[in-house]
């Protein structure tokens, strides 16, 4: 009987594009200027090529995608579009290439500065279907700058109306996730999604970003706020601290903090730095906001009792889960997510609470350990989900860790400073963002995990082509 390795037929995609890459990586030595003969016929790179690959390049940075796929895919369209010698150096604003045609010509090089960021997972998507059908040949110069003509204008699959409605989703998910109730849920909901449109006209009057978030956590803290003094004034037994927390569950920066511990492991450091501060600028609007408003009605005499804070805890009742799925879900729906994928990332946003709560509970493991185990599980699940399905992976990956987002250890940490145990919130807050490294770096652990024994990724990149590993002793 013959064995499955001895079976004819085509090859496929993944590893047609592993061969090119790796024929690239063999002959770049060979494809060097000072191995090229003066005499021979030289050709000029061809400008629409050059200008079709920094524009795919710019689109995908722009619309959240990570510094080395972004370098990945723009490596692999110049090796289709017969590019000579490509460089390509992909910071977090700027994109540049260059070509040189060797012999005495001077090198050609481009350059793209990305001004605006629109996080949008679904045009990313399409990007990548677009690079891998050049790197096969099955597109044309021409109709490849056609194709991305339609997705610069291709329209997001959810409207303006449901991508605003994703944030608020996230925190009324939140709020039930940690015991508010359906009353506090739905108030969590409007408030966040008016926090959020205060944000968008100040963003249209020119403001700041930061300021932006500042007066988004400002205006739902408030309306959290109001709502906890109304409830122990008449004695409700709401949860209204819950509101808080879904809407610093909403605004926590969870895609550039795992970009940016990707892009450093990956070796693009600059990247790394920028989006980590990008991550901090961020929490810092978090806490100005909320702080300032918790402060107040300390000092007004609202009643915020530490012992009451809502949290989830390591819960595994029908209530947390379903909050679990439905952060994922609604977080992806914000990040314009394919709606095909959502149910896949509604049961990874589960898997990663169940691994959590499971292990606290029957380990007694710290909350760190606990965030890491699974965020690594998640991590491995989502590269594999990508690679089957031949998608991007960040769109599984970033939704699917919103559960596990410290909105309650922030705002615990929050009310232990404006009620003068200083030391005890700075604790909360340092422990605060120890979960959120421990899911950044948990979640790329996963993927190094599924990538040190695959074949392929986005064009054909293996374990020999990375450019991190051959800068350190991989490379030998």
């Amino acid at each position: 009987m013959p064995s499955k390795r001895g079976r004819s037929g085509p090859p496929s995609e993944e590893l047609m594009l592993s061969r090119m890459r790796d024929w690239r990586a063999e002959h770049e030595s060979e494809l060097t200027p000072d191995n090229l003969d003066d005499d021979e016929d030289l050709k000029l790179p061809d400008a629409r090529a050059i200008n079709l690959v920094l524009r795919v390049g710019e689109l995908m940075l722009a619309s959240g995608e990570s510094t080395e796929a972004v370098s990945e895919a723009m490596l692999s369209l110049s090796v289709a579009f017969d590019l000579p010698r490509s460089e390509v150096s992909v910071t977090f604003t700027t994109i540049s290439l260059s070509t040189h045609p060797g012999g005495d010509s001077p090198p050609v090089t481009g350059e793209r500065v990305v001004r605006r960021r629109t996080l949008d997972y679904f045009r990313v998507n399409e990007l990548h279907t677009l690079v891998q059908q050049v790197a096969l040949g099955l597109l044309e110069l021409e109709d490849a700058a056609a194709r991305l003509k339609q997705i610069r204008r291709a329209r997001m699959p959810y409207p303006n109306w449901l991508i605003a409605v994703g944030f608020g989703l996230i925190a009324s998910s939140a709020s039930l996730m940690v015991g508010g109730g359906l009353i506090v849920a739905t108030v969590a909901f409007l408030a966040t999604v008016l926090g959020d449109r205060t944000a968008v006209f100040l963003a249209v009057r020119g403001v700041a970003e930061f300021y932006q978030m500042v007066a988004a956590a400002v205006v739902a803290s408030s309306i959290g706020v109001a709502l906890l003094w109304v409830s122990t004034t008449l004695d409700l037994g709401l949860q209204a601290g819950a509101i808080i927390t879904g809407n610093i569950m909403a605004l926590l920066p969870g895609r550039p903090l795992v970009s940016s511990l990707q892009d450093g492991i990956s070796g693009s450091y600059v990247s790394a730095a920028a989006r980590l501060l990008e991550t901090f600028f961020t929490l810092g609007a978090i806490v100005s906001g909320v702080g300032a408003v918790a402060y107040t009605a300390v000092r007004l005499g609202v009643n915020m009792d530490l012992d009451n804070l809502p949290s989830a805890g390591t819960s595994l009742d029908v209530p947390v889960l379903v909050g679990a799925a439905g952060i994922a879900m609604a977080f992806a729906i914000s990040l314009a997510v394919p709606p095909r994928i959502l149910p896949a990332i509604g049961l990874m946003g589960v898997m990663i609470w169940l691994i959590y709560a499971g292990l606290r509970t029957l380990l007694e493991v710290p909350p760190v350990v606990g965030t890491v185990a699974g965020a690594v599980a998640v991590g491995v699940v989502g590269h594999w989900l990508a690679r089957r399905t031949q998608r991007p992976v960040l769109p599984y990956l970033i939704p699917s860790i919103a559960p596990l987002l410290p909105g309650s250890i922030l705002y615990r940490g929050l009310i232990e400073i404006t009620q003068g145990s200083a030391v005890s919130g700075l604790l909360s807050l340092a422990e605060a963002i120890m979960v959120g490294l421990a899911l950044g770096a948990g979640v790329n652990l996963g993927g190094e995990l599924v990538r040190a024994f695959q074949r392929g990724g986005l064009a054909g990149g293996g374990m020999r082509n990375r450019p991190a590993a051959r800068r350190t002793r991989g490379g030998y």
